[in-house]
């Protein structure tokens, strides 16, 4: 039940596989995560599944989802919900997070000054807002509305919590030192970066607190739909990243409700998942991960990562591919004895010698031109359950007519409220408002407690 898989196919991978996979988690009763990268071909299946097996739960599951492009059928969600951050750990995550979600090219970056500067600095405004009056500004808005802030009153804020400290002194001794190239170089690339999400319509959706992303919580389970649009992968993807990661720190824990993680189109956001496949399954977490080709995701996360999340995949299932992935593919499987005969004719006789050869049991040339349906791979077994065969190459059958059927039948998915543009532009203004407010009473703070006047500074040029 709790086994992690990996899928691995190209054509019709959503309709032969992921269907069936959302539909028997529902009536196996799953809390379920679906990333629906072309949304909302999934949430509907999803939506319509969970109204049909509404009965194999004890506690009645919410279901949530994420929707960028259509607010009045989006629930809204913070996913740096202070509740759900204890330490500046989970800050130093959600910036990682983040913005390597926003810079892909960070990601073979990893160590290098420039890269890990700006995840510092997000990480120590991030656990300021945390702290600060107990986390009542503690959203993704805030986080991108006070960066902008000058830097005379921006370090000093940042200064006033003392674990902040190591965090910030780097930045303002550039400051400081008029070292403005650096500085530049550090911070401007998160701000240039977040920028790009400085959006009323993505505001709204992230200041908001309908449901809380632990969603295999045992009192109060969920079925999570993540919508993306392919025009806007590049600022859609970013804040999904962040969603995910915050998810799956939160699900990962014994204790909870058992739990499927479907990742259609996976290389579209930043969510290594490696630590998730190897340590999940103690703590009844299934994951799905569906690519086009390894190719993919060598491009968007690092060989080495590609290698280790199809090494730690105990289940692999591939449809037509070519390259590097029906090389790997052909060699999971293996190879077995396979007898070969041939026939050798001269003038007087004829002779025919029989022997056999170790060679692989789905060769690489049939991977590349499998037909749609048709599918090969290796699954893994349980101790309790062994499986004598566990590599396969068979045509997976679907009823065509009852599947258009069922999808005519499906009900539209539920309108969460309606939404005005008025509405929006007030909470995108409000927001606006909390970081001058903010600013004020840091700041009056600061110059009114003798304790924390070393905390103002004015940069040489100005003195």
């Amino acid at each position: 039940m709790s086994t992690c898989w990996a899928a691995r196919f190209e054509l019709g991978k959503s309709y032969y596989l992921v269907r069936e996979v959302i539909k028997q988690n529902c009536q196996k009763g799953f809390s379920v995560f679906v990333y629906d990268f072309k949304y909302d071909d999934l949430t509907k299946i999803v939506y319509n599944e969970l109204l049909r097996n509404k009965k194999a739960y004890k506690v009645p599951p919410k279901f949530c989802v994420i929707n960028f492009d259509d607010l009045s059928y989006s629930h809204r969600c913070n996913p740096l919900d202070p509740q759900m951050m204890t330490d500046i750990t989970d800050a130093a995550e959600s910036s990682r997070s983040l913005l390597l979600g926003l810079n892909r090219s960070w990601v073979a970056r990893g160590g290098d000054f420039f890269v890990e500067s700006p995840i510092n600095f997000i990480t120590a405004v991030i656990w300021f807002l945390r702290r600060y009056k107990n986390g009542r500004f503690c959203t993704l808005p805030h986080v991108i509305e006070i960066i902008s802030l000058g830097y005379e009153s921006l370090f000093p804020m940042l200064g006033v919590f003392d674990e902040l400290t190591s965090l910030v002194d780097p930045f303002i001794q550039a400051y400081c030192n008029n070292a403005r190239e650096q500085l530049e170089g550090q911070i401007a690339s998160a701000k240039i970066a977040l920028a790009r999400l400085s959006s009323p319509q993505l505001y709204y959706v992230l200041s908001g607190d309908d449901f809380s992303l632990d969603i295999n919580n045992p009192d109060e389970p969920k079925v999570f739909c993540a919508g993306n649009n392919p025009l806007k992968i590049q600022t859609y993807g970013a804040v999904l990243s962040l969603y995910t990661n915050r998810m799956l720190k939160l699900v990962n824990r014994k204790g909870q409700l058992k739990c499927s993680l479907i990742f259609d189109e996976y290389p579209t956001i930043y969510c290594p998942l490696h630590v998730t496949v190897s340590t999940g399954r103690s703590n009844l977490i299934q994951t799905w991960i569906a690519v086009q080709s390894i190719e993919q995701v060598r491009m968007d996360y690092s060989k080495e990562q590609a290698e280790v999340l199809f090494s730690v995949c105990g289940n692999i299932i591939s449809g037509q591919s070519v390259g590097d992935s029906a090389k790997i593919v052909s060699e999971r499987i293996g190879k077995i004895v396979q007898e070969r005969e041939s026939v050798s004719i001269n003038r007087t006789d004829t002779s025919v010698s029989r022997n056999t050869n170790l060679e692989y049991a789905v060769p690489q040339s049939k991977i590349s031109n499998l037909t749609a349906g048709e599918f090969c791979g290796v699954v893994a077994d349980n101790p309790t359950e062994p499986i004598e065969l566990k590599a396969f190459n068979a045509q997976f059958v679907n009823d065509h007519k009852a599947i258009k059927d069922e999808q005519d039948s499906y009900v539209p998915l539920p309108k969460i409220r309606d939404v005005t543009e008025e509405e929006v532009m007030e909470n995108y203004n409000q927001i606006k408002a909390d970081i001058i407010e903010m600013e004020q009473d840091v700041m009056a703070m600061i110059k009114g407690d003798p304790n924390l006047a070393h905390l103002l500074f004015v940069h040489p040029d100005n003195k």
